[in-house]
């Protein structure tokens, strides 16, 4: 149960039953992220758009790239929620769990490509220690392989992730098996 109070598709009325019906639409179900901004169904809706730019909108980078950034993102940061979330995701594209628990467990697995290990290695640090990115790490990413677009989406994307992390953790957001499946990827 989160630590706040939280409005049910079958309780919400005019805006934030809306908001519901938009988010239903773009992700075939209501996760738990989203009910827990019921009380301000403006952030919801707001939130699922710039999920949805970063996640599926057009991008240098590949959805599953996506995905495993999420994944790392959060196992740094200690959000089951949206590790499991993510993880179902990525698992969608990689097919491979026992691949993805080892990238949980070890970001810098020998079972990625050393381009996703230096991806990853930026996105630990600006997670961890955003103080202390500088244009070393840029010239890294680049000599990797990846576009100033790639990057500024490498960026927005880890910085999005962060950002839901500290939603999730700081109001009590919790995940069950039904609710991280069964949606549109």
């Amino acid at each position: 149960m989160p630590w706040i109070r939280i409005i049910d598709e079958n309780e919400a009325a005019e805006d934030l039953k809306k908001s519901y019906q938009k988010v239903m639409e773009s992700r075939g179900k209501i996760s738990n992220i989203m009910k827990i901004h019921s009380l301000n169904p403006r952030a919801m809706e707001a939130h699922m758009e710039l999920y949805l730019a970063l996640m599926f909108g057009p991008s240098g980078l590949e959805r599953e790239e996506r995905e495993l950034i999420g994944v790392v993102v959060s196992s740094a940061n200690s959000c089951q929620y949206c590790v499991k979330h993510h993880a179902e995701a990525l698992n969608h594209y990689w097919k491979d769990n026992k691949k993805i628990q080892e990238v949980i467990q070890n970001f810098k697995s020998p079972e990625l490509q050393e381009r996703l290990r230096h991806m990853l290695e930026y996105v630990v640090k600006l997670t961890k220690t955003p103080h202390a990115i500088n244009q070393t790490d840029i010239s890294a990413l680049h000599k990797s392989g990846f576009s100033d677009e790639n990057i500024l989406n490498i960026n927005l994307i880890t910085s999005y992730f962060c950002f839901v992390n500290r939603i999730v953790l700081g109001l009590g957001v919790e995940f069950t098996p039904d609710e991280v499946k069964g949606y549109k990827y």
